[in-house]
């Protein structure tokens, strides 16, 4: 009896504010991890290149000279057309992963027959390894043996250079990169439709609502 109201006692007689304030503090500690990534390799690489973009600098020394290199950048033609290049490439492989991805999601949350085998087969390219890609998509669209243009021949059909002429090669890769990645975003809208309540698609087709209105709402 009197160890257990000692420790009461005890208990009871800590300050409540120095809790409280161990308490506020904890999980702030386990942010830290992190946050301590984030800065290392985020943050310091994001202001250093910031910094650096407005210097002529060597490995010992950097001469701030503002704009200089940015004014240079737009006055290579050819850096220019990479850059032009690149949000081509970002907003084509972005919106046909999106819209791919929303279309496959939605079939394949259907009541259709082998779902589980065509949901393995959409998601198959993202685990193929980016060389094994290359290699199968170099033979596929050889400018003359590829199976592409062979098959383009057998209709009359002249198959350009899909990986060699400038023209249609930005446009190729950027396929093959949606072809491999849109796997990944089929089972990101499968996982928010799955965590839509049924009960509304229900309710929806209980008061007369289509498909596509069920799909837009």
């Amino acid at each position: 009896m009197n160890a257990g109201y000692d420790m009461t006692k005890t208990a009871t007689a800590m300050p409540a504010h120095g809790l409280s304030r161990i308490d506020k503090r904890y999980p702030y500690w386990l942010y830290a991890p992190a946050a301590a990534i984030y800065v290392v390799l985020f943050l310091a690489p994001t202001f250093s290149s910031l910094y650096f973009s407005l210097t002529r600098w060597t490995l010992f020394d950097a001469t701030f000279i503002g704009l200089d290199n940015f004014v240079q950048f737009f006055h290579e033609p050819f850096l220019v057309q990479g850059l032009i290049n690149t949000i081509y490439f970002a907003i084509l492989t972005t919106s046909l992963k999106v819209l791919i991805g929303l279309g496959c999601a939605v079939l394949l949350t259907a009541d259709i027959y082998a779902r589980s085998y065509l949901r393995s087969v959409i998601f198959f390219p993202v685990v193929v390894s980016t060389v094994g890609i290359r290699i199968t998509f170099t033979v596929l669209m050889h400018p003359t043996r590829g199976a592409i243009n062979e098959t383009l021949a057998l209709a009359g059909i002249a198959g350009p250079g899909w990986l060699t002429d400038p023209r249609p090669a930005l446009t190729s890769v950027a396929l093959i990169d949606v072809w491999k990645g849109v796997g990944l975003a089929t089972v990101i809208f499968i996982a928010g439709i799955a965590a839509i309540p049924k009960d509304y698609f229900e309710a929806a087709r209980i008061d007369g609502a289509t498909g596509g209105k069920i799909f837009a709402t």
